[in-house]
């Protein structure tokens, strides 16, 4: 199985020898809860050593093997071979599952940091996400605003196995501080903050805990138009990441359709939910949930009812995809294909 993320055939992939290419989720952690404590404040740095924190994350299921992210192996097996563009870079660490919020407001702090240092100051084809404690809505507010005019940082990352609905107003003040700024926010397939992904409970398997994740991605995209967020910040777009994306359209149909007889319920949703959604939300390509028949697929994007809302991922260091022949079918229009590549992000962030 060959893929981006452990290829070691040099050179450009021949299907995309010409285009301009943009990854809108290469996923990037600190090697260590060492390699990021030089980024934190004394007193933090003591509370560490006492403390002694080793890792911040999830062990509920077993981890599978990945690949290195150093920058040496991110730079030949990724941006060289592709030619990339920019890549963004999403670090997923568990923020949202510290309960000390001053704790888990240092820990974002130091991760945004070290990225900055260790990565975004090393290669003018990266940048980065900022990661943010949403248990804290107003602190991950001020971190917006503190890196908000660094060159290297063009989105806001929340998880999506969130406290809460992330339409809940509790959260208001990240979307406010991501709209003031010109930010679109990113909610990746991650968080640690107690809920599962299905709605009836704990799975016992990692293969349904990640397949289920596309239920949590359907719930939150529904909070969101529900409660108005769009409505409030007009400007704000909101990225799903690894999220695939086969299961949207079905979802506006469904939504449109209740909407119709529940609209006094939200009357600030004043228009068909579908084309809220069509304005304010992007998707990373990867995973692409891939039929046996391509034109299935072809047909699935069209359903969507817009250009605009696919972004390129590889999800690397994830293996996703075995060649560049899986990373978009066969049969789109060349000025789709362009959009997805590289167009719609450049309309999304802020390069």
């Amino acid at each position: 199985m060959t893929t981006p993320s452990d290829a070691t055939t040099p050179g450009r992939l021949p299907r995309w020898e010409n285009a301009e290419v943009v990854d809108c989720d290469v996923r990037v952690a600190a090697p260590s809860v060492e390699a990021v404590q030089p980024f934190l404040a004394p007193r933090w740095q003591d509370y560490l050593a006492e403390s002694g924190v080793r890792t911040i994350g999830s062990e509920r299921y077993p981890r599978l093997p990945g690949t290195s992210g150093d920058l040496t192996a991110l730079r030949d097996r990724l941006l060289d071979r592709w030619q990339t563009r920019y890549a963004v870079l999403n670090c997923g660490i568990e923020i949202s599952s510290i309960h000390n919020e001053d704790w888990a407001l240092a820990m974002a702090r130091a991760v945004n940091d070290w990225l900055a240092a260790e990565r975004l100051a090393h290669d003018p084809r990266l940048r980065g996400s900022i990661v943010v404690p949403p248990q804290s809505p107003d602190a991950a507010a001020e971190e917006i605003d503190r890196l908000a005019q660094h060159p290297g940082f063009v989105q806001v990352l929340l998880p999506v196995r969130a406290e809460a609905p992330l339409g809940k107003r509790r959260y208001w003040p990240i979307y406010e501080a991501a709209e003031r700024h010109g930010l679109p926010v990113g909610i990746f397939a991650g968080g640690t903050s107690g809920n599962p992904t299905t709605p009836v409970g704990w799975p016992s398997y990692y293969l349904e805990d990640y397949v289920s994740y596309a239920q949590a991605f359907q719930a939150q995209v529904v909070s969101l138009v529900s409660e108005g967020v769009f409505t409030k910040y007009l400007a704000l777009k909101v990225v799903l990441v690894e999220a695939g994306f086969t299961w949207l359209p079905g979802l506006m149909w469904r939504f449109d359709k209740n909407w119709k007889g529940l609209r006094r319920e939200v009357p600030w949703v004043d228009r068909p939910p579908s084309e809220v959604i069509r304005d304010h939300l992007r998707l990373t390509t990867q995973p692409l949930d891939e039929p046996e028949d391509p034109q299935h697929l072809v047909e699935t994007i069209a359903q969507l009812g817009s250009d605009d809302m696919l972004m390129f991922a590889t999800n690397y260091p994830h293996r996703q995809f075995d060649s560049d022949e899986g990373v978009l079918p066969s049969g789109l229009p060349p000025e789709v294909e362009q959009r997805i590549l590289a167009g719609n992000a450049h309309d999304t962030y802020r390069f």
